[in-house]
């Protein structure tokens, strides 16, 4: 026995300590991540030694304060409500496990352009009514404390940019609820179990053992879809929302320089979306490190 032992040891492949051959580097090097720099430098090189790329860029990058501004604020949003419905989509509550299901249901199954003028010039308008409704409810009945901010609310009122960022927070709700459903069931069920057990209660239990825990392994998810909503952010320029894609088709249409303001126009995204994407990728190392 003890020589079939040894022969089988004998048999096994030894392993290779030794550094990755130049080869392999050359093979492995993200070759068209370079290339992706080098457009972005070449093009940069454009703009800044050619007068009508440079004008181009200066009248273009007037519209990136509110391209950042509407991402980041949709998105804030977007994570509470996608927080909300994704608790909503494994509650053991009927009526809210079927709300929320109705409700990503729907935002999946309709383009995000429709999405985008449907809440804007159907949604908002309905609500605004419903609220007026309601206040014109309180004032019959003399609440007139409730019922007068609630009928000064005027459709006209609500500008394009607070429409367009509640169009992308209710659109991205849904896909981030998915996200957050995800990464909560992804937890062992025994954990929830234990705490139980120690006297906390459901809600305590989600709050401090489970929501910590499934938020660290979403995170490279819910950085994708931040990318995700960058990109997406030009479309609210259909609704007449000065962002640099709005920007760049004003610019176009006024100079006639197309390949000027849609080339500055790919460049300024690519550049966002590049440096977005190292840092999810930054972050997925450091989460799974951690989880080392």
């Amino acid at each position: 026995m003890f020589k079939e032992t040894s022969n089988a040891l004998s048999d096994e492949v030894p392993i290779d300590y030794s550094k990755p051959s130049l080869k392999t580097k050359l093979q492995n090097f993200p070759w068209w991540f370079a290339a992706l720099i080098g457009i972005a430098i070449a093009m940069y090189i454009a703009i800044a030694t050619t007068p009508s790329y440079s004008e181009a860029f200066v009248f273009i990058r007037a519209g990136l304060g509110i391209t950042i501004t509407t991402t980041l604020t949709a998105f804030l949003f977007a994570i509470l409500l996608g927080l909300v419905t994704g608790l909503g989509r494994i509650s053991n509550s009927v009526f809210f496990r079927n709300l929320a299901t109705l409700y990503v249901e729907f935002i999946r199954g309709v383009p995000m352009l429709v999405l985008i003028f449907f809440i804007a010039f159907v949604g908002l308008p309905a609500v605004v009514g419903g609220l007026n409704a309601l206040g014109h409810w309180f004032d019959s009945i003399n609440f007139t404390f409730a019922a007068t901010p609630l009928l000064a609310l005027e459709n006209k009122n609500i500008n394009m940019n607070v429409r367009a960022i509640i169009a992308l927070t209710v659109t991205y709700g849904a896909f981030l609820a998915e996200i957050f459903r995800a990464g909560i069931q992804s937890i062992s069920k025994g954990q929830m179990e234990a705490a139980r057990s120690q006297g906390m209660s459901y809600w305590q239990a989600m709050y401090y053992i489970i929501l910590p825990q499934a938020i660290r392994n979403v995170l490279p998810a819910l950085g994708n879809d931040f990318v995700a909503m960058l990109k997406d952010s030009s479309l609210v320029s259909v609704l007449a929302v000065r962002d640099i894609t709005q920007v760049a088709r004003l610019y176009a249409g006024r100079s006639f320089r197309y390949d000027e303001a849609y080339t500055t126009l790919v460049v300024m995204y690519l550049t966002m979306t590049v440096i977005l994407s190292l840092l999810v990728k930054y972050l997925e190392r450091r989460s799974s490190q951690n989880e080392r």
